[in-house]
C-alpha cells in the first residue's frame, strides 16, 4: 500500500475524472499511476479521465476487467491495466508490463496484484492514488515517489 500522501476531496464521479485529467499531462514515459481502493471507489474513472487527457476528451476506455489491458496511442503512450483477476504477480509481465514501461507509461488498478513488492515489478518514478468512501463522495490519497514527489506540486495538492 502506498504511504499517505496528501488528501483530495472528490464530490462526485466527474472531480474523480479530473483528477485524472489533471495528472496526465505531468507523465512522461517510464512512469507509472497506482490506483488503489475497494471495488466501486472510482479507479476506472479516474483512470478514464487520466486517459482522454492524454488522447481525446470522446476517447472510448472501457475498464480493461475482463482483457486485463487496454493500449492507447498518445504522447507517451498510455497502457491501462487491471490486475484485479491475477492470481500471479508473474502474469503481470504475460500481459505486457514491462514492454508497456519500455514503450510509455502504465496506470494500473488493483497494484497490489503485483505482490508484496510491486515497486521491483516498476520503474522508480510512481505516483499512488488510494481512493476510499467519504460521505456522499470520495477522497483521494495521493502519493509519489522519484520525479513524482516534485510532480505533485504541478497538480496543486
Amino acid at each position: 500500500m502506498p504511504e499517505p500522501g496528501t488528501t483530495l476531496t472528490l464530490e462526485d464521479a466527474a472531480a474523480t475524472a479530473r483528477l485524472g485529467a489533471r495528472i496526465a499531462p505531468l507523465l512522461a514515459p517510464g512512469e507509472t499511476v497506482l490506483l488503489y481502493g475497494p471495488l466501486g471507489m472510482g479507479k476506472s474513472t479516474l483512470a478514464r479521465g487520466l486517459i482522454r487527457g492524454l488522447t481525446t476528451p470522446n476517447e472510448d476506455v472501457p475498464s480493461p476487467t475482463f482483457t486485463l489491458v487496454q493500449f492507447y496511442e498518445s504522447d507517451p503512450p498510455v497502457a491501462h491495466f487491471d490486475l484485479y483477476r491475477l492470481t500471479r504477480p508473474e502474469e503481470a509481465a504475460e500481459i505486457g508490463l514491462d514492454e508497456a514501461l519500455d514503450e510509455g507509461c502504465a496506470v494500473i488498478e488493483w497494484p497490489e496484484r503485483l505482490g508484496d513488492d510491486p515497486a521491483a515489478w516498476l520503474g522508480p518514478d510512481r505516483l499512488s492514488v488510494t481512493l476510499a468512501e467519504h460521505g456522499a463522495g470520495r477522497v483521494a490519497t495521493v502519493s509519489g515517489v522519484g520525479t513524482w514527489e516534485t510532480k505533485l506540486k504541478g497538480l496543486n495538492v
